[in-house]
């Protein structure tokens, strides 16, 4: 798809009568990018790219229609029918059990979550995967964004997925989302015990014609519910989990509160160099000295 993709970019840049500069800069990219769309090589260009070059080559949307068959290639083939699903959907709800949805997902938070798993071959296909991931994310501010409800298990807040650092500012992002109106955030807090969906994640979609799919996903597969019975029992799941997890002003506090704890723990030293720090200190005249196991031994008295 992402050749047949460039094959069209360069038939229509041709007839056009236009360089790769000229259109790169028509779309405000650089000539070397054009070159990479129409070798179907590097990262696949973004929807908004996409809109760009059927704008400039005058396509009548055949790009835009396109484009979401050229970004599911970089994921595996059991989750390409859900994202299609996904990209019509008037709404989503989502019990996320281990990372937060890729829908909230910041760029280094998805880099790092997609750079682990059995799926991934090479660097490129995690740029591949990373630019389509971050291309979901612009229907969220589009017109018709879909409505978002979301409940993240309490391991999602607390696993420190890329480092502190970046989940301090994954937490600060999933917060600023939250203020919007068509996006609504639970916990379900550890001390709710078991639950139907332990081990895994679950998504519900609602299309427009009010039909519903539901998708279950574990680390390294995932599972498309069409079947209308079988949706209808995964629905009453959510709303169990739903029903368990904190209401939604109580988990924004949970998550203010555990996005300063990962902030205050980003500052400690590792325990190396904490060690090292108080060894130092407590060699200091007067002071205690530390066993090589972490025991304290008194200083020596002199004798008179």
């Amino acid at each position: 798809m992402a050749a047949m993709f460039g094959s069209r970019v360069r038939r229509l840049r041709l007839a056009a009568g236009l360089t790769q500069a000229e259109l790169g800069s028509m779309v405000h990219v650089v000539a070397t990018r054009i070159t990479q769309i129409e070798r179907a090589s590097g990262a696949k260009p973004t929807r908004d790219l996409a809109r760009a070059l059927d704008s400039a080559l005058g396509a009548d949307e055949l790009l835009v229609d396109l484009w979401p068959y050229v970004h599911r290639e970089a994921f595996p083939d059991w989750s390409r029918a859900f994202m299609a699903y996904a990209e019509r959907a008037v709404s989503i709800q989502e019990y996320a059990a281990s990372v937060v949805p890729g829908l909230l997902q910041t760029e280094e938070y998805a880099r790092a979550v997609l750079r682990v798993g059995l799926t991934l071959h090479s660097p490129e296909q995690l740029e591949e995967r990373l630019t389509a991931r971050m291309g979901r994310q612009e229907r969220l501010d589009s017109n018709d964004r879909p409505e978002l409800w979301v409940v993240l298990d309490e391991a999602v807040l607390r696993r420190p997925v890329g480092g502190r650092g970046v989940m301090c500012a994954q937490l600060e992002a999933l917060l600023a989302a939250a203020s919007e109106r068509r996006l609504t955030v639970q916990v379900l807090p550890f001390d709710q015990g078991e639950h139907d969906m332990m081990g895994g994640s679950l998504t519900l979609l609602t299309m427009p014609d009010g039909s519903r799919v539901a998708y279950t996903e574990g680390a390294q597969h995932g599972r498309l519910v069409e079947e209308p019975t079988d949706v209808t029992e995964l629905a009453l799941t959510y709303d169990r989990l739903r029903a368990a997890a904190l209401p939604p002003l109580m988990s924004l506090d949970m998550i203010r509160s555990v996005r300063e704890d990962h902030h205050h723990g980003a500052k400690v030293p590792p325990r190396s160099v904490r060690r090292r720090l108080a060894q130092e200190q407590l060699q200091q005249p007067g002071g205690w000295q530390l066993r090589g196991g972490g025991g304290r031994i008194p200083p020596r008295r002199s004798r008179a």
